[in-house]
């Protein structure tokens, strides 16, 4: 029988012990480890804690922001409008259910705005709610009438009820509040509408004023609503058969002799059209190349009632000035005479330039900047063509001081 070989099993076994004890200290030194990293993480952390309990707070607030301005636009520009809607539509629901004479106006600002918003509106609410014009009276300035045919039988003009330079003087201080529009009715326009009631011996009259057209209308101005919001609230067929219709009336106004087949024109200066050398100067080229081919009229005035100044171009064969027989009072109404007996009329875009193709005169709308006119020009390419009206044409400026220009 063969004997154990002790020395070796005692150093096998030690060997054994050894490993053991090695695999146990290799785990410990992990474990040991894996404590000093959590132990470090969990320092970090307690340092840190302020800081990205800071960054919590500060996001949590970015995010109430967030949705605070999220609920602020949104009741800006899709709650807000419908409730300006129904606002409108109660005050012209009143005005026209009262049974009383109704004033429409008085319209003290800006020419383009009443052409082409507020003389449609007018015949899309006289529609909508069932008003006889019988009991209309239209208070504008001007001897602006004739605008007003379908929807006043009576016309009272502004500057009958107060004098021309204190209607400028009341447009500037107007426009240093920052705004030329009639967004509500102002002293003035309650004293105008009070006297011209007291000349027509109207007691308690209602009164539609310009401010319910400027409310309903802004939304689609600054993009909240569509334009068929916008042609749902103004009828431009209507504008124009009524327009038309006036115009085969006797007219109160005396127009000075006219060239047979001429050109109607009015340049004049504002945002879409700034004044410069440069613009002079192709504006003054355009006009003479177009005298050249037939009379030219122009409609400018020896004074302003706001912030535009017309261009004045003297001294241009087959160039008539209409400036002498142009006063206050009956300044735009004579100017609306003249444009619908012209060939075509050419003008800064804006102001008369949407009056004309409703006329049934092409038009040329001339302009520089188109920043303020993007809505307006969309509404007015897209009605004009809906009551067929006269085609309506734009032109950027600097075509005509690049490439010049031969006539429209």
């Amino acid at each position: 029988m063969a004997m154990p070989n002790v020395p070796l099993a005692l150093i096998n076994l030690t060997g054994a012990q050894l490993r053991r004890a090695r695999r146990h200290w290799h785990a410990l030194s992990k474990a040991v480890a894996r404590l000093g990293r959590r132990a470090q993480r969990q320092q970090e952390i307690l340092m840190h804690a302020p800081a990205q309990a800071r960054a919590r707070v500060q996001r949590g607030k970015a995010a109430i922001g967030r949705s605070r301005n999220r609920l602020s636009r949104f009741d800006d520009h899709v709650l807000a409008p419908y409730r300006i809607e129904r606002r409108v539509k109660r005050a012209l629901a009143s005005g026209a259910s009262s049974g009383r004479p109704l004033i429409v106006g008085p319209w003290t600002s800006e020419v383009g705005y009443e052409a082409l918003y507020w003389i449609p509106f007018l015949h899309w609410a006289m529609d909508r709610y069932g008003v006889n014009r019988q009991r209309v009276v239209a208070v504008s300035r001007g001897g602006t009438e004739a605008w007003y045919s379908g929807i006043a039988t009576r016309y009272v003009d502004v500057f009958d009820c107060i004098d021309p330079r204190e209607f400028a003087d009341a447009s500037r201080a107007r426009r240093e509040t920052g705004d030329q529009k009639q967004m509500a009715a102002s002293q003035l326009d309650h004293r105008i509408a009070a006297i011209a009631s007291a000349r027509l011996g109207l007691k308690d009259a209602a009164v539609w004023q310009p401010g319910l057209m400027y409310q309903l209308f802004r939304a689609f101005w600054y993009g909240d609503r569509s334009l068929q919001f916008l042609l749902r609230h103004a009828d431009f067929v209507r504008a124009r058969a009524a327009l038309a219709a006036s115009l085969r009336e006797p007219s109160a106004v005396a127009l000075p002799p006219l060239p047979s087949g001429y050109a109607a024109v009015k340049f004049y200066t504002g945002q879409a059209l700034p004044d410069s050398p440069e613009n002079r100067q192709a504006l003054r080229r355009y006009v003479e190349r177009l005298a050249a081919r037939m009379p030219v009229v122009m409609l400018d005035t020896a004074w302003t009632m706001d912030d535009h100044q017309d261009y004045a171009f003297e001294g241009i064969q087959g160039v008539t000035t209409l400036r002498p027989s142009l006063d206050p009072r009956t300044n735009l109404g004579m100017q609306t005479q003249v444009i619908a007996g012209a060939r075509l009329f050419a003008g800064t875009c804006g102001g008369l330039a949407w009056l004309a193709p409703l006329l049934g005169v092409d038009t040329l709308a001339v302009y520089e900047d188109d920043r303020f006119l993007t809505p307006h020009l969309y509404a007015a390419r897209y009605a004009f063509r809906h009551a067929e009206a006269a085609k309506f044409s734009t032109l950027n400026v600097s075509a005509l001081r690049t490439f010049g220009h031969g006539g429209h």
